[in-house]
């Protein structure tokens, strides 16, 4: 883990202090004992085992433990090993990270003596001490975490002197294909690369559906898995945990290249989707629009046929012309004749014609 990503992340002075007292006792047992063994001041004893000892309280994690030194519960980093995190509260639990914890406990019994080793920079900004550590039989600790695969090597200046062992441990788990050098582990990032780019690689050799459900239900696959596939390359872009500072940088290229044509893959096979979708919605419009000419044209001839059933018209009412009778005038009656006898009611003689009398 990087240094100071956990523990004392607001770290109080009092703290500060007393764990920079006590790195100055152990650099001050480190000289003490250089100027016994060698009668001069010129630096710690290689071989004397006694200087900067601790007793080992708890492990914390997979390059961090608790130790009493000079009576005083201080914390412990390794120097130049970083291991997955486990305590970060802005990470979660990472890959191998427990295996890390349990690995350090098997190499750190609670209750074994260690020597402490510092370097240039005794303290991190956390307040914890930065050390080299090594067993009573004068095993690097440092460098037991890398070679079993459970750290990778780190150099952050000015404190080096650990690195070449940590770094020459580690090339024989690359060797042996231990630990975050495993090909089976499969939340290690070569195995999650891998299942990213199959699982596109799956979704893009199967033949596109007719069925607009099942397209979608493809693109959804294609965008959870480009999604993955993104932060695979951020994480291996920048390299900020153990994992991926685990590979050597031909081997992240491999990795990185096979995300950067996985990623290409799936993009091209969302464009062939949409084309299709399009292909699709062209043709169900085009059917639509058929059908409805056919539903058009089937009515028109229905319409047709009930108009050439209905029974026949009867001829429109025609009323007769009007014909006015002919004017026929009164036959003319002239008056008749007056009275010649006037007075005479006696028996009358008409003349022939009836039209006069007289009387008889």
């Amino acid at each position: 883990m990087p240094w100071g990503e956990y523990i004392l992340l607001s770290p109080a002075p009092a703290r500060i202090a007393r764990a920079r007292a006590i790195s100055l006792v152990i650099v001050a047992a480190f000289a003490l004992t250089a100027c016994t063994a060698n009668g001069t001041g010129g630096g710690p004893s290689a071989t004397n085992k006694d200087a900067g000892l601790a007793t080992v309280l708890r492990v914390i994690d997979g390059d961090t433990f608790e130790a009493a030194v000079d009576g005083e519960p201080t914390t412990i980093r390794l120097l130049n090993v970083d291991s997955p995190e486990t305590k970060d509260p802005q990470v979660p639990v990472e890959c191998l990270g427990p295996e890390a914890t349990k690995g350090l406990e098997g190499l750190l019994p609670v209750g074994s003596k260690v020597r402490l080793e510092l370097d240039v920079e005794p303290l991190d900004k956390y307040g914890r001490t930065l050390a080299g550590v090594f067993s009573p039989d004068g095993t690097l600790v440092n460098a037991e975490v890398a070679r079993l695969g459970l750290g990778v090597p780190v150099l952050i200046e000015p404190n080096k002197k650990f690195y070449p062992p940590v770094e020459e441990a580690f090339a024989e788990s690359r060797t042996a294909g231990t630990g975050l050098n495993s090909a089976d582990i499969p939340c290690l990032p070569a195995q999650q690369v891998g299942s990213a780019a199959d699982a596109i690689e799956a979704i893009v050799a199967a033949p596109l559906s007719d069925a607009a459900g099942d397209l979608d239900q493809r693109h959804a696959g294609l965008v959870a898995a480009l999604a993955t596939i993104s932060a695979l390359k951020s994480a291996a872009t920048t390299k900020d945990r153990a994992h991926w500072a685990a590979y050597k940088p031909a081997q992240l290229a491999v990795l990185v290249d096979r995300l950067d044509a996985a990623a290409s893959s799936g993009v091209g096979h969302q464009d062939a989707i949409a084309a299709k979708k399009q292909e699709l919605a062209d043709a169900a419009a085009a059917e639509a629009s058929r059908q409805a000419e056919e539903a058009a044209r089937q009515a028109t001839a229905a319409e047709a046929e009930r108009i050439r059933n209905l029974p026949p018209v009867p001829a429109p009412y025609v009323p007769p012309a009007y014909v006015p009778p002919a004017y026929v005038p009164p036959a003319y009656v002239p008056p008749a004749a007056p009275n010649p006898y006037p007075g005479y009611t006696g028996p009358r003689c008409y003349a022939p014609g009836g039209k006069s009398w007289k009387p008889c």
